[in-house]
């Protein structure tokens, strides 16, 4: 008994120790994998985006869907030369992209500036090229503008934050021009909305180890903290 629990925590220690590259999405059904990415829903008139990149995804995707006035949130991929990388590119940390998300949202319910603020406070800007055990520079954190408004409005942003000395440490967000923007695949959309709606036989066959670990505990911080911002808060 002893023995097997030592065993489940070392396989656990290594999941965490590698990090999100490891932790390759089990497809929810055969052939999920291999099957191109759906085309985003249309958004009514008016809708803004942002994309951000905080580390690995699926942690960024579940903290920014929670809020009210986000319309959707999109796992990609931006910022290397290569026009549609696949996941396995990005992950190995040689193509230049990162792994972001578009934010979707009204801005007459919440802010560009409101989103990137809270951006600045549920990732560690600090730590270059890396987020806990993710490294890499798919992990950077960075917000990639579209226009010159979205430029100098990240810059505002970013010398806000730092002058607020929110982080002890220098901040090194990156901001940079967006392109090559993809969607990733399929099985990487709403990854731990699924989880948490899954039955323990279901999450047998996701990465239920990462999702335990290393997302939930982010988002249960980030939901007490930003309670009153949050759909579900009324």
């Amino acid at each position: 008994m002893v023995k097997g629990a030592v065993l489940i925590l070392f396989a656990l220690a290594g999941l965490i120790a590698v990090g999100c590259v490891a932790a390759l999405p089990t497809p929810s059904s055969p052939g999920e994998s291999d099957q191109p990415s759906q085309k985003a829903k249309p958004l009514p008139p008016g809708t803004k985006s942002l994309v951000l990149g905080g580390g690995c995804f699926w942690c960024v995707e579940a903290i920014y869907r929670d809020l009210k006035g986000v319309l959707a949130v999109e796992n990609g991929y931006a910022g290397g030369p290569k026009p549609n990388p696949t996941y396995e590119e990005v992950s190995g940390g040689g193509s230049g992209h990162a792994e972001v998300v578009r934010v979707d949202f009204d801005p007459k319910v919440i802010s560009e500036e409101d989103i990137l603020h809270i951006f600045f406070t549920v990732h560690d800007p600090t730590t270059l090229n890396r987020q806990g055990n993710d490294v890499g520079t798919q992990y950077r954190s960075s917000i990639f503008y579209d226009g010159p408004e979205e430029k100098a409005l990240a810059e505002k942003v970013l010398a806000e934050v730092v002058k607020e000395k929110i982080w002890p440490n220098k901040i090194v967000t990156t901001i940079e021009p967006l392109k090559n923007y993809k969607r990733a695949e399929e099985y990487h959309q709403g990854y731990f909305d699924r989880y948490e709606k899954a039955s323990s036989l279901e999450r047998m066959k996701m990465n239920a180890g990462y999702c335990q670990v290393v997302i939930e505990p982010k988002v249960r911080k980030f939901r007490e903290k930003y309670a009153s911002k949050l759909k579900k808060s009324g």
